[in-house]
């Protein structure tokens, strides 16, 4: 393959769109125009969300499923129901959306950042002992791109240190660990069902466990402190109302019908075109751990080594979006480097430990790597096709890689100035 790249004029790889997100139809409709005809719209009033919480836990091997207003939510009020105490800490990736760290904070206990394996993206198991200290709490292993994260080294550090561990399965939706769904592997889990997500009601998110004590805190938490023998206007802990409405737990009921098919879909394709493209020098797709029954694809993750195309990781992903394929560079850089961290900008949390932190002294190498120069992202609607689109993303890796001559000299008469 030797054609012209479509950056420098050539015709693209791929000219017909990928599968469209979200997917919807009559379902969706019929569900949410019962919904608006009940008159029954909030959660303590209609059926959708108590039928969605059953089912969604009973999906991912729960007993206990908490709907609310957004995978945020979920995982601070999974931090407070677990009885976390302001200054003490929480270990978290490094690389991973700003949520994560945010509801550390917002839970008025402290971050602390570990770093990344430089291959599965997901959190680093030796990072995290080595980050423990007598004020630690908690881990939060985010199953990152929908890989479960090395679940057995983690539970293994947690036990020995009993500390709680919460999984962060925001791209994790019906993703299996040695054949048990994310989302039942530690204490608690949260998951988002933000517009992208796999499983998607616009906004929204969800607590699951197993854990009976937990699982009444954060139902307490999440509907204004109330408890199941206690009357109407009676609140017993600092709380809100973060319960989920009936019309997204429509949207939701309908979804979760295709979430096996549309997770199976993924993973096959996931798993096929990583195995194209691996092949490429200097093209590394996420390695997926031995334990990892099943793969969520959230995203199709990988690394761009600058050295074996001759120009830098946005040379790349230009040329990619030329021809035809949706790519982006993901995070710019890792979560200590967020303005709110180096700025220590907590707000009213945090008041006494505040003032100790220095976030900007913390380096995880691999996280900043990837952020700064290597990774990229495709979406999880690209998998949701054929071995055909599949083949139509690996050609495009191929046709750039065999004219990487002339992407270099295109970054560098002209890219530095156009990106």
């Amino acid at each position: 393959m030797s054609q012209t790249l479509a950056l420098l004029g050539g015709t693209p790889a791929r000219t017909k769109p990928f599968t469209s997100w979200p997917v919807f139809g009559k379902p969706e409709e019929k569900r949410l125009l019962r919904t608006l005809r009940s008159g029954k719209w909030g959660r303590l009033d209609g059926p959708e969300t108590a039928e969605f919480e059953r089912r969604f836990a009973g999906l991912h091997g729960c007993q206990h499923g908490i709907a609310v207003v957004n995978g945020t939510v979920s995982l601070r009020l999974a931090l407070v129901a677990a009885g976390i105490r302001a200054g003490e800490e929480v270990i978290l990736p490094s690389y991973t959306f700003f949520s994560t760290a945010s509801a550390v904070i917002e839970a008025n206990a402290v971050p602390v950042f570990a770093d990344i394996d430089l291959d599965t993206f997901n959190l680093d198991p030796k990072a995290v002992e080595a980050a423990i200290t007598t004020r630690t709490r908690a881990i939060i292993p985010v199953h990152f791109a929908g890989q479960p994260a090395d679940m057995r080294a983690i539970l293994a550090l947690a036990r020995r240190r009993k500390l709680l561990v919460l999984e962060d399965a925001a791209h994790a939706h019906a993703a299996l660990w040695r054949n048990r769904p994310a989302g039942s592997l530690g204490d608690v889990a949260s998951f988002s069902f933000q517009s992208s997500k796999n499983l998607t009601s616009g906004e929204g998110g969800i607590i699951t466990t197993n854990d009976d004590a937990l699982a009444d805190s954060c139902r307490s938490i999440h509907n204004c402190g109330r408890v199941p023998t206690g009357v109407w206007y009676e609140h017993h802990v600092i709380s809100g109302n973060y319960r989920l409405s009936e019309f997204q737990s429509a949207v939701l009921n309908c979804q979760l019908d295709r979430l096996e098919s549309q997770t199976k879909t993924r993973d096959r394709n996931g798993q096929y075109l990583a195995g194209r493209i691996a092949a490429l020098p200097g093209v590394y797709p996420q390695k997926r751990n031995a334990d990892c029954t099943r793969h969520s694809y959230h995203l199709f993750m990988l690394r761009i080594d600058r050295q074996s195309f001759g120009a830098p990781r946005a040379a790349v992903i230009k040329a990619l979006q030329s021809e035809g394929v949706p790519c982006s560079p993901g995070y710019g850089f890792s979560l200590p480097q967020q303005p709110m961290f180096r700025n220590r900008a907590f707000g009213p949390y945090l008041p006494g430990a505040s003032g100790k932190l220095d976030y900007r002294m913390v380096r995880c190498p691999n996280s900043d790597l990837v952020c700064g120069e290597q990774c990229a992202w495709l979406g999880q609607n690209l998998l949701l096709g054929s071995h055909a689109d599949m083949d139509d993303i690996a050609d495009a890796f191929e046709k750039i890689y065999e004219n990487r001559n002339a992407l270099a000299r295109w970054w560098n008469e002209f890219g530095k100035g156009v990106l």
